[in-house]
């Protein structure tokens, strides 16, 4: 059973839990995303405005998120067409710990960032309900993760990331901007080729096009 072993860092308002998942439950992990991505193929997203984002994305549960011309939204299905894989029973187990909801999130988001990748301050604000919290994993090379507040201009506050590290946003800090500028490439032996996952468990609470609310 996952449970934190001591209570988070305060982190911009957000919650880190150092080193939840231990080497042997971060091994399964990869184990479970490697069967997620032969079904449902990491793939480049692009902006609205055309420009390719620097990580490759794929997604597990209910709805996936992507982002191409048409904009940023939950889709039922891949970019190929193939529905979404099952969200890992581990990934779920996390959540369960650490999310405070009965709710289980309908999509977990799939990140791999590279040697050059970066993710860019942003809000997670496609879902319909920020009651409920974001939920990442790190898995993978260290990553310099900076959070501020709900003001894309306010101040921030930088920590690095390791391999196992939990972060909650919920409350205030559901809305903060945060992003990576950049990874220690080659800081971790966890993934083959170095690099780093993330996985970021969210409740859509949207109806998408064909489906009903619920």
């Amino acid at each position: 059973m996952i449970a934190p072993d001591s209570p988070p860092l305060d982190l911009g308002g957000a919650k880190l839990f150092k080193g939840m998942l231990d080497r042997s439950a971060q091994d399964t992990l990869v184990s479970a995303l490697r069967q997620v991505v032969k079904t449902a193929p990491l793939f480049h997203p692009v902006t609205r405005s055309g420009k390719q984002m620097s990580v490759r994305m794929t997604s597990a549960g209910r709805l996936g998120w992507v982002s191409d011309r048409r904009g940023y939204r939950y889709e039922a299905r891949h970019p190929t067409g193939a529905a979404w894989p099952d969200i890992p029973d581990l990934v779920l187990d996390v959540w369960r710990a650490v999310a405070n909801t009965e709710r289980h999130p309908d999509c977990c988001l799939i990140n791999y960032y590279g040697e050059a990748a970066r993710m860019g301050m942003h809000q997670d604000r496609d879902e319909g309900d920020f009651s409920y919290p974001v939920v990442s994993i790190s898995l993978g090379d260290d990553a310099l993760f900076r959070i501020g507040g709900a003001d894309r201009q306010g101040p921030t506050q930088s920590t690095w990331l390791q391999s196992g590290d939990v972060v909650v946003m919920d409350g205030a800090a559901r809305l903060a901007y945060h992003g990576v500028d950049r990874l220690r490439f080659g800081s971790s032996d966890l993934l083959r080729d170095h690099g780093r996952i993330n996985l970021t468990l969210r409740v859509v609470d949207i109806a998408t096009p064909g489906e009903p609310q619920t």
